[in-house]
């Protein structure tokens, strides 16, 4: 897979670090019960088709970006900077 860094240009996966994804997370409270925590952690949407990611430039420049995919194709929508990105 390729990524396409908006400082670097198109780059191998490998130099870049995943982050999960680019989606607002309500994050219970320090003092929430175990099964809030649980939900948190391990219960993720797993959606097949587009979705938003935040990766990190690690081997490269050290932008964040946020990666626009086809988790089926692994196809290339749209990188943007993080600092740039829109919800």
């Amino acid at each position: 897979m390729r990524i396409t860094c908006p400082y670097c240009g198109e780059r191998d996966r490998r130099e870049f670090y995943y982050r999960g994804a680019a989606v607002d997370l309500d994050r219970p409270a320090p003092d929430a019960d175990e099964a809030a925590w649980d939900d948190f952690v391990y219960q993720r949407e797993n959606p097949a088709g587009p979705t938003r990611e935040l990766w990190y430039h690690e081997g490269g420049c050290g932008a964040w970006i946020v990666v626009t995919r086809n988790t089926m194709t692994h196809e290339m929508i749209d990188v943007q900077l993080a600092s740039e990105a829109q919800e």
